[in-house]
């Protein structure tokens, strides 16, 4: 197998819903794994996200998992998801998935480098930056 690295976030509660949105936007393959199918008898967090990995047929792979009870959630401090890729890769529609809802810092448009670049946080708290290379 080939290393790779993969973005992995952590939710307060939420990860399912935020991975099902993912894979909503980029399509492709979730599996979801709860602390209750790993053992955990604790009623709280039995059906709470212990990890999930969505891949896509684009070769993206996002991993995700809920807090462990115990630990602190700082939502966007951590990670910034970067997408990038030529047009017609389906990254105009990402963007326009993840921005919707969320908070735009940096509108999607042509950069003084010539691609067209956008950078929002998503309605779950997570930072995404979208880069669509443009023909020279």
């Amino acid at each position: 197998m080939t290393s790779r690295l993969n973005p992995y976030l952590t939710f307060n509660g939420n990860a399912r819903e935020a991975m099902e949105f993912y894979q909503s936007v980029f399509g492709g393959e979730l599996r979801i794994n709860t602390f209750g199918e790993f053992g955990s008898t604790d009623a709280a967090i039995a059906d709470k996200v212990m990890h999930a990995m969505l891949t896509t047929e684009q070769g993206y792979v996002l991993m995700a998992s809920d807090l462990a009870p115990g630990m602190s959630h700082e939502p966007g401090n951590t990670i910034t998801c970067s997408l990038s890729g030529d047009p017609g890769d389906g990254l105009e529609e990402a963007w326009q998935k993840l921005s919707a809802g969320g908070t735009v810092s940096m509108p999607f448009e042509k950069q003084m480098w010539g691609d067209v670049y956008g950078m929002c946080v998503d309605k779950f708290g997570t930072p995404w930056m979208v880069d669509v290379a443009q023909p020279q």
